[in-house]
């Protein structure tokens, strides 16, 4: 498997954590399987190297939730949905039918409407912005 996007996920832990990435920060690719294998679907590549480098790390759960692998789910509009914010207002995901594209577009449900609406961007550049977005925010308020 090629990693494209692996390093530059792993480079997330000592950019906001400070401290250099370790394996715990990741899960390791059995676990991974392990906890995909009762999916009827398969995750994009972008997604499965987010979670092999970050998976285990505290920014699973940094303003935002990424959900675990096996927490994972197709709602019934056809969206894999993984990601929410912390008041449940909010849930991110992408199309069923977009899951082989390497780095899918990013969509966001208002859960109250129940509509989807793209972020215009991939799952990749969304990650990277919210995270920068998340760290600004908390060095605005120290």
């Amino acid at each position: 498997m090629s990693e494209i996007f692996l390093e530059k996920f792993r480079a997330l832990v000592p950019k906001y954590l400070g401290e250099p990435w370790q394996l715990g920060d990741g899960i390791s690719e059995k676990e991974l399987d392990e906890a995909l294998e009762e999916h009827a679907f398969t995750i994009p590549l972008a997604l499965r190297e987010f979670y092999l480098a970050l998976g285990g790390s505290e920014l699973m759960e940094a303003y935002h939730y990424f959900w675990d692998p096996e927490e994972l789910e197709v709602d019934d509009e056809g969206f894999l949905m993984f990601l929410e914010d912390e008041e449940e207002q909010f849930t991110w995901g992408f199309r069923a039918g977009d899951l082989r594209v390497p780095d899918p577009i990013v969509y966001r449900k208002n859960n109250a409407r129940g509509e989807w609406v793209s972020e215009d961007g991939t799952f990749s550049e969304f990650t990277f912005d919210m995270f920068e977005w998340v760290f600004s925010e908390d060095e605005e308020h120290v």
